[in-house]
């Protein structure tokens, strides 16, 4: 684990040093986007790999392939819609992002189911005392809240810490 660390300490510094690969001349006019084609002009010094021209991206600029891939965390990401996605994955290797597809309800239940399998959850959104909040005023009488026009933000936030 701790060759991993290293190796992702690694991958982070060749990130900063890694140029913006641009398409070329998409900074001379609007109808050539940024996104990266190959250069294939018979006289481009980007193909030629002149000096002059803009870096191309090579297997040099390639992050460590242990660590390739993977989630800053040091997780490998997947995707999860159902407990049924669950049954393969190891908490120790595997960090969640739970799709976006998924109703408020059904979020829920598999954010808890998650947590108290010890998995980590990239986009939980909100923190978990929030989720219990918000239970907590869909399950008040409507008549307690009759009688409030707003609710105030500071206390909500204050009721959260």
């Amino acid at each position: 684990m701790a060759r991993d660390k290293r190796l992702m300490e690694l991958r982070k510094n060749m990130n900063k040093k890694r140029p913006s690969f641009r398409r070329v001349e998409s900074w001379r006019y609007k109808r050539v986007k940024d996104s990266w084609r190959k250069a294939r002009g018979i006289d481009s010094k980007t193909r030629k790999k002149k000096k002059s021209g803009v870096k191309s991206p090579t297997i040099g600029y390639r992050g460590p392939k242990k660590v390739r891939g993977l989630h800053p965390s040091g997780y490998k990401e997947v995707r999860i819609t159902t407990l049924d996605d669950l049954k393969k994955l190891n908490k120790n290797k595997h960090a969640l992002k739970i799709s976006g597809k998924l109703g408020v309800k059904k979020r829920i239940t598999l954010t808890d189911y998650c947590q108290k399998r010890g998995f980590k959850i990239l986009n939980l959104g909100i923190s978990h005392k929030e989720i219990e909040l918000l239970e907590q005023m869909a399950e008040a009488p409507i008549a307690d809240l009759e009688g409030e026009d707003f609710i105030d933000i500071d206390e909500l936030e204050d009721s959260i810490d």
